[in-house]
């Protein structure tokens, strides 16, 4: 089998799912008959490693080192390491699932020094969570044979990435050049073994090599280095995640003894035109966003004339050629999102391209990828989703947005349900106010499961200070909605922001602390800032009292900026405090235990309020509807009765509506002429008609009935109830 184009992601991502952007560029060459052959390479470098004769070779690998303890006694359960390998995989790859009774006794795997750090797992999983256990138990199985390899074979091996601090704010190359002037390391091996058999079995007349992150430089670099050696006739391009953010400013000859090319931002013109130019018919001029060298030197070209694609245009990603079923499914921290993000095949997909938001200071907003916002339509979006399950058969979707816009959200969510699609998925948003009780209902209905947003530093003056657009009571009730509606919500959290103080540090965590022990946050991270030279905060430090210790621009990768923040707490002290209480709290412990005493050193007492966030979220946020939201009905056609009501000697004439959701059932009692009429309506509001009723519309229906006091009716009980049963206003 020969193809055009080969796309391959280089050790390591995530082990549960490929890194979708080479599905993506395949579903669009699909789309210009463009044939094309995809791979992940990280995960059959991983199932190369961890089998029983892969197994077998490492142990021989190591042989008469000089071991540590821990190394010892890895090497020691040689032969039960070498037996239960290959069916911890398979059991990891969902192929064996009864084995979770067998790995959560303990008496199965040997164990090794991660397993010293192992939490109480009952405390972590409880007594239900024999799965989850399990994978977490069998991913540290898999944990002490890569800290195994990391001592002994290849100091820069890591399940999700390699050599990652080679490529991590890498300014000067050379660091990385001379690494990879050095002999094949065993991983380098079965790594360039594996290219071998895939460029013999593609036959490409160009290699495109995607880098999402600084953990696949290294690796990325050498199988640029081995096709350079031994294809010279195929060109060989690098794009992706790191290039876009790190060698914007590329001036270093010697990376083109690795590639041809480096492309930036969205790459379907980029590589449409490089096939065109490896094809003859077209110019070195009529590049696009290309980096190559000529002459000599670093040049970059950028056809302006060539435009680039509407989302519309740029085809279904396409996850075929992939080993979907092989892909491995590991409880690495025991925190709700993480397992999310690692446990089980996720399709990704994006409802629009860039940030629709594209404010906040610490974002590179200044990138195209963030920048230039442009949705899709919800039918389109539901078309691929469609596509993708015909082709891998699995329902699960993660879209992967800066932040997903609710507006499109709500027109997702009302095109799955009149698709009648089982879809299970999630997203990352904005905790804004779009947010209501009534649309978190409905993204639950389409089969939203949870969401990620940041919080970031839970203090109004930084969140300001951020551009974040967003206040903490306000994230508060909305975490209220989507836990109600039994969405899980995971925060992002930083801590470090510039000016921030020790006081500021306290008073975040204890916010934090009280959405937890409200139980409107289930899920959430620590992340320490970090400069970037394309952020508003990287571009003008001196308008956030911070200055950079990193002025000088290398000639490799420039992101990442060291900076000095004067005004600011010590802020790395904090680190190891902030995660050791959030782990308590996500397991519901600790709420009493005061904030002093997750720190080895004296901080400051809270000036929180203990009850700030229960008030917040007792406060009335009631606004009336706007004209324009529109009415939306859910639910089945209520049984409808009508009877008469008798009360100290007079008569009533009532409806009764009995509604019945799929786990419960629920009737109100209205009077006979507004029964009739709400009887009548919901059939106009209900989500299978394509346009919807506005509350406006409603409304008139409702006075042309010849009824009064419509609000008085639809915002009180028994009414004001029907939201269980799929009444909603959005």
């Amino acid at each position: 089998m020969s193809a055009t184009v080969f796309l391959f992601t280089p050790p390591f991502t995530q082990l549960n799912t490929p890194y979708p952007a080479t599905a993506y560029l395949k579903g669009f060459l699909n789309t210009k008959q463009i044939s094309s052959f995809q791979a992940d390479l990280g995960i059959e470098v991983t199932l190369a490693i961890f089998r029983k004769n892969g197994l077998a070779r490492l142990f021989d690998e190591i042989a008469g080192s000089d071991l540590s303890p821990n190394a010892q006694r890895i090497v020691a359960l040689r032969q039960d390491y070498i037996c239960t390998i290959d069916t911890v995989i398979a059991f990891l790859q969902g192929k064996n699932p009864t084995l979770a009774h067998l790995i959560s006794k303990r008496n199965l795997l040997p164990e090794a020094a991660r397993f010293a750090q192992l939490d109480d797992l009952s405390w972590a999983f409880g007594s239900m969570g024999f799965q989850d256990k399990a994978k977490h138990i069998a991913t540290m199985y898999l944990e002490d044979l890569s800290d195994l390899i990391t001592e002994c074979i290849d100091e820069h091996f890591g399940f999700s990435r390699y050599a990652e601090r080679l490529g991590r704010s890498a300014n000067s190359f050379d660091e990385l050049y001379e690494s990879l002037q050095c002999e094949y390391t065993y991983i380098d091996r079965l790594l360039i073994d594996i290219l071998k058999q895939r460029m013999a079995q593609v036959q490409p007349k160009l290699v495109a090599i995607s880098v999402p992150f600084p953990g696949n430089l290294y690796t990325a670099f050498r199988c640029g280095q081995w096709i350079r050696s031994n294809c010279p006739d195929v060109k060989v391009v690098m794009g992706g995640g790191f290039p876009n953010t790190e060698l914007r400013s590329l001036s270093d000859p010697r990376v083109f003894e690795f590639f041809d090319f480096i492309t930036l931002d969205d790459g379907e013109a980029p590589i449409e035109n490089l096939v065109g130019y490896v094809e003859g018919t077209k110019s070195l001029s009529d590049l696009k966003r290309t980096f190559t060298l000529a002459n000599g030197a670093v040049t970059f070209i950028n056809n302006q004339s060539c435009g680039d694609y509407r989302q519309g245009q740029v085809g279904t990603p396409d996850y075929s050629d992939l080993l979907l079923t092989e892909y491995i499914s590991a409880i690495e921290v025991v925190n709700p999102m993480h397992s999310l993000w690692s446990d089980g095949r996720w399709n990704k997909l994006t409802m629009a391209h860039g940030c629709y938001w594209g404010k906040c200071t610490f974002c590179d907003i200044t990138l195209d990828y963030i920048k230039v916002y442009e949705p899709i339509t919800a039918s389109l979006l539901c078309d691929r989703m469609e596509e993708i399950i015909a082709q891998t058969g699995q329902n699960g979707f993660h879209f992967v947005d800066e932040a997903a816009p609710p507006a499109l959200m709500r027109s997702l969510a009302l095109e799955i349900i009149r698709r009648k699609l089982i879809v299970t998925w999630w997203a990352n948003i904005r905790f804004e106010k779009s947010f209501t009780r009534d649309l978190c209902l409905l993204l639950k209905a389409s089969g939203c499961i949870a969401v990620s947003g940041g919080l970031e530093v839970a203090s109004d003056r930084l969140l300001e200070l951020i551009q974040k657009g967003i206040t903490v009571a306000q994230v508060a009730k909305v975490n209220r909605h989507f836990t109600e509606a039994g969405i899980m919500v995971h925060a992002y959290l930083m801590y470090g922001f510039p000016t921030q103080t020790a006081q500021e540090t306290i008073d975040s965590l204890e916010m934090v602390r009280q959405m937890f022990q409200a139980g409107v946050l289930q899920s959430a991270f620590w992340h320490q800032f970090a400069m970037t030279a394309h952020s508003p905060i990287g571009q003008n430090p001196a308008l956030y009292k911070v200055s950079k210790q990193t002025e000088v621009i290398g000639s490799f990768a420039n992101n990442d900026i060291v900076h000095l923040d004067p005004t600011g707490a010590d802020h790395d002290t904090f680190s190891y405090g902030l995660k050791k209480s959030l782990l308590n709290y996500m397991h519901g412990a600790c709420f009493d235990y005061p904030l002093h005493k997750w720190f080895d050193f004296k901080v400051p007492r809270t000036t929180v309020a203990p009850d700030f966030i229960s008030n917040a979220l007792s406060e009335d946020d009631y606004t009336g509807p706007k004209p324009t939201s529109k009415v939306v009905y859910l639910g089945k056609p209520p049984a409808v009765e009508h009877f008469t009501k008798s009360k100290k000697g007079s008569q009533r004439e009532m409806t009764s509506l009995t509604f019945h959701a799929k786990s419960a059932s629920g009737s109100i009692s209205v009077d006979r002429e507004q029964g009739v009429w709400l009887a009548s309506v919901l059939p106009q509001v209900s989500v299978d008609n394509p346009r919807l009723l506005s509350w406006q519309d409603v409304k008139a229906s409702y006075e042309a009935a010849g009824l009064d006091d419509f609000e008085l009716f639809w915002d009180n009980k028994p009414v004001s109830t029907l939201y269980k049963f799929g009444l909603l206003r959005l």
